[in-house]
């Protein structure tokens, strides 16, 4: 009895071990907690300085785009008084003096695909200044040959009309390319079935669930194509090459590598360099064959971009 009286005034040790692996729990999830923070603080610290580099780059990239077109704009001024003083033609140096002027005057503040497009402004105009570097020495040494030997003054003028040429062949080449920069891009295709109760699907889509083709996209941003009215064309051209129109519902004819074309619908817009989005809608009035169908859309007697869509 005794015995048994001095084990049940024995303190019990169950209490706390409980309540020290409470306190281990507690500690172990507070540090889990200061760790997940401690990374995220890390990951957000590196993306900051990642997004700040970019930065950096870019407008560091832009400055020294902008410190070429200094560059040019002396050299032009320089080419403009030599040629003038040779007798030479100054117009498309005094344009191309315009140009840059013009460029040194917008915002500084530019995306990277704008400087990637003033680079190439750059390339042209760096590319003009060596055609007049070459223009300039055959003036020179047509005006020394004029002062000596008035008997070969032919050749001289020969000499000249070839060198002309060759500078007017070397700018149609330069427009040539900036008129391909200021082609417009469609991108971003969304090609969706209606049926006849108005409900859309993405595509592929059954013959029988296909009263009309909704097509929407945009017009990808183009910083060298002017702000201007376009006919916007859009072809939508079956399995076997044939083209899906009906005149009688808007459709028409155009001009493409100097053949007419089909095309199924059209839509007049002011280009607006604002990624504009545009939606167009076709009733065919029948149904369409199975078959690989593609979109093609068109403007300037080019083609924007193209798609293609399923009907099962």
């Amino acid at each position: 009895m005794e015995e048994q009286k001095e084990n049940q005034n024995q303190p019990s040790n169950k209490l706390p071990e409980n309540k020290s692996n409470k306190n281990r729990i507690i500690v172990i999830v507070l540090s889990l907690i200061v760790i997940a923070q401690a990374i995220k603080i890390y990951l957000d610290h590196q993306e900051n300085t990642k997004q700040e580099n970019q930065l950096i780059n870019t407008e560091e990239e832009l400055a020294t785009t902008m410190q070429k077109l200094t560059d040019i704009s002396a050299e032009l001024d320089e080419k403009i008084a030599e040629i003038e003083k040779l007798g030479g033609d100054v117009e498309e140096l005094q344009k191309a003096k315009a140009d840059v002027e013009a460029e040194l005057n917008r915002t500084r503040k530019r995306d990277r695909q704008a400087i990637a497009d003033l680079k190439d402004k750059v390339e042209g105009f760096q590319e003009l200044l060596k055609l007049k570097d070459e223009e300039i020495v055959k003036l020179k040494e047509l005006n020394e040959e004029l002062l000596t030997e008035n008997t070969t003054l032919k050749t001289e003028k020969n000499e000249l009309s070839t060198t002309i040429r060759e500078i007017n062949q070397s700018k149609e080449a330069l427009e040539s390319k900036v008129a391909i920069a200021s082609q417009l891009k469609a991108e971003n295709f969304q090609i969706l079935a209606v049926n006849d109760r108005g409900k859309e699907r993405e595509m592929p889509a059954k013959s029988r669930q296909v009263d009309k083709i909704k097509v929407s996209f945009n017009i990808a941003e183009n910083n060298v194509a002017p702000i201007e009215g376009k006919n916007i064309l859009v072809r939508i051209v079956d399995q076997k090459g044939q083209v899906i129109f009906d005149v009688a519902k808007g459709s028409g004819t155009f001009m493409y590598n100097n053949k007419e074309e089909f095309y199924t619908a059209n839509q007049e817009i002011l280009f607006d360099n604002s990624k504009q989005r545009l939606t167009f809608e076709y009733t065919k009035g029948s149904e369409y064959e199975e078959g690989l169908y593609t979109l093609e859309v068109y403007t300037d007697d080019y083609k924007m971009g193209s798609s293609k869509f399923e009907i099962k």
